[in-house]
């Protein structure tokens, strides 16, 4: 099973993509492919109506990246209580062709103690592009975002708490993914 992860930041070194970083270790740890989309390392063009079929070579992987996978995966920092600009402007790029009948994860990065609001945000989206939104979703805050804001994937040794909650909260929308992707007989 393919497993497509937006990183939805701008930003470099932003705790939303070393928590996606991580999310993608643990993700091919249990067997599955996980690729990583990263939005500061990819930058996306302005979305115009106008130009939705852009041959821009960043909006033609992701839409090849999401189009290819079995899930999705969509980590954003909060900012002021919402989802991050590029990644709402990399949703814009994709349609319902692109999320119809595939598991969708949805994450955050919150300087306070969570982001509720922008995950929010992001299951709204999700239900209007025919996704399946997970039941469970992932925020970090506060302490919690300390653990990724100076590690790289392979460095990190979270917390307790928050190691529990990411691994139960990816467990289950492994599950997910496993269980609605399955081949047809």
């Amino acid at each position: 099973m393919k497993i497509a992860i937006i990183a939805g930041s701008n930003r470099k070194n932003a705790t939303s993509t070393h928590l996606s970083a991580y999310l993608a270790r643990l993700i091919e740890r249990n067997g599955f492919q996980a690729t990583l989309f990263d939005l500061h390392e990819k930058p996306l063009p302005f979305f115009s109506p106008d130009e939705y079929g852009t041959t821009h070579p960043e909006v033609v992987a992701l839409k090849q990246t999401v189009l290819d996978a079995d899930a999705v995966i969509l980590a954003t920092p909060e900012y002021h209580g919402s989802l991050s600009g590029a990644l709402k402007n990399a949703l814009d790029f994709l349609s319902q062709d692109h999320f119809g009948g595939k598991p969708v994860l949805s994450v955050s990065s919150a300087g306070g103690a969570v982001g509720v609001s922008s995950l929010q945000q992001l299951q709204a989206i999700v239900r209007n592009l025919h996704g399946i939104n997970a039941p469970e979703w992932l925020s970090i805050g506060g302490a919690q975002r300390r653990w990724f804001e100076t590690a790289t994937p392979d460095e990190y040794e979270v917390g307790h708490e928050i190691g529990d909650r990411i691994h139960r909260v990816l467990d289950h929308f492994l599950a997910l993914t496993a269980q609605i992707r399955k081949p047809k007989a």
